[in-house]
């Protein structure tokens, strides 16, 4: 047995090695020691970047409807110049052509931004369209057909933002056969 290992052996705390296996070592910390300094400044560029990304994303939101407000304004002034007029002026014709004339205008501006009306009665029932708040028997329409709509509903560009609430048709149930599906 040698020197070196009698005393490792003996609890010492000592190990030999080699010059070239400690020159290795001592490579490869100071790599691992450059890596982890890489790592620090890469986390520290993630966490600025995603304290930046979060103010942008707040401050978009902020902002993002100003285009849309800008278009209404105008239909807004439109409502105040109908309000102010129905005060001066005992003519209901002419008030509610002005309130229509408004709602056309109001129309337009949110369809040019993509909102666009669900079609629904006459239509048959689409659950993704569709929320049927009652079921109507009905031997005119074929069943699941959209007979009267309550409130319409909107699609902005592709998507469903409310569905149409709709009154449903259903078969008539023949008093024969509704006995028999109860026995």
């Amino acid at each position: 047995m040698t020197k070196e290992e009698k005393g490792s052996k003996k609890g010492s705390g000592r190990v030999s090695i080699s010059r070239k296996r400690w020159l290795g070592v001592k490579e490869k910390a100071k790599l691992a020691e450059e890596h982890y300094e890489r790592l620090l400044r890469l986390q520290a560029e993630f966490e600025n970047y995603r304290k930046r990304a979060n103010k942008e994303r707040a401050e978009f939101l902020q902002y993002a409807i100003e285009d849309l407000i800008c278009d209404l304004l105008p239909v807004m002034d439109n409502f105040e110049r109908a309000i102010e007029s129905s005060r001066n002026c005992d003519n209901s014709k002419a008030l509610l052509q002005g309130i229509e004339m408004v709602q056309k205008q109001m129309k337009e501006t949110l369809r040019r931004k993509g909102l666009d009306r669900i079609e629904s009665v006459g239509k048959e029932f689409n659950p993704n369209e569709h929320e049927a708040m009652e079921h109507v028997e009905n031997d005119e329409h074929p069943d699941h057909t959209v007979l009267e709509e309550l409130q319409p509903g909107y699609r902005l560009k592709e998507k469903i933002i409310r569905p149409a609430t709709v009154k449903v048709s259903k078969k008539k149930e023949v008093e024969g056969n509704a006995k028999a599906d109860r026995n």
